[in-house]
């Protein structure tokens, strides 16, 4: 069985890109982007909405020969409501070992794969039902248990908005016995209980650039903290009474 890190290192070949100023790569966070090391077994991409995150994962994720929208990388399906940037093709990222599987989950694509499982009739290898007869958390959660595997090397983006806190919980658990057997994660997400996952290396996407930064200085951390030690008060700040 293979172990990780499978993905060792991930940086813009900007020798190969001939306009820096078209989207996505005037992005702040990507235009000053340098080597990113992603050897840890668990490493998180966090940040705002539309701080190119989710645009660097899906990325990477394409790179390895995943399908942008999500899947495995037996899955080609597309759909035309969806555009896909060409950063894949402006990557330069260093590899280790083959992984046992490659998958490429996203909660904003997930009835997309749903259908691809259904549509390929794969659904033994998904816990033998139709992941459209579960709720969204539910089948988010069924793929994690049965499709993957150990020794695998595993995309995330954004599962929080397929989970409640108890899914999250539940994911987190995954994650560790995943970890356990040789696999490796890179994961975009907003959420502090994801994020919090020990060893993990958590890179902060803004408007200055990329940081690596510790849990506890996540800006999302930092707000989150705040709202939940004085509700009352942070809602007067914002003029909620």
């Amino acid at each position: 069985m293979p172990r990780g890190p499978f993905v060792l290192s991930a940086e813009i070949d900007w020798s190969n890109v001939a306009d820096r100023h078209r989207h996505p790569f005037d992005l702040p966070a990507l235009e000053a982007l340098g080597e990113l090391d992603l050897r840890s077994p668990v490493t998180f991409f966090v940040g705002g909405n539309g701080s190119g995150k989710s645009t660097l994962i899906e990325a990477i994720a394409a790179h390895q020969g995943l399908n942008p929208e999500g899947g495995s990388d037996q899955m080609n399906f597309s759909t035309v409501d969806r555009s896909v940037s060409d950063l894949h093709e402006h990557l330069r990222v260093a590899r280790g070992p083959r992984p046992s599987t490659r998958y490429f989950l996203r909660a904003e694509s997930f009835f997309n794969v749903a259908t691809a499982v259904d549509d390929y009739g794969a659904t033994d290898s998904y816990g033998d039902i139709s992941l459209h007869e579960l709720s969204h958390g539910e089948s988010f959660l069924a793929l994690v248990h049965h499709r993957f595997t150990p020794g695998g090397w595993y995309c995330l983006d954004e599962p929080e908005a397929a989970l409640s806190v108890r899914g999250l919980l539940e994911l987190l658990v995954l994650v560790h016995e995943h970890v356990q057997t040789g696999s490796q994660f890179v994961i975009a997400t907003h959420s502090p209980i994801l994020m919090a996952y020990p060893g993990a290396t958590i890179y902060e996407f803004s408007d200055v650039g990329v940081e690596r930064v510790a849990w506890g200085d996540v800006d999302t951390v930092g707000i989150t903290r705040s709202f939940l030690d004085a509700p009352n008060r942070f809602l007067q700040q914002l003029g909620i009474t």
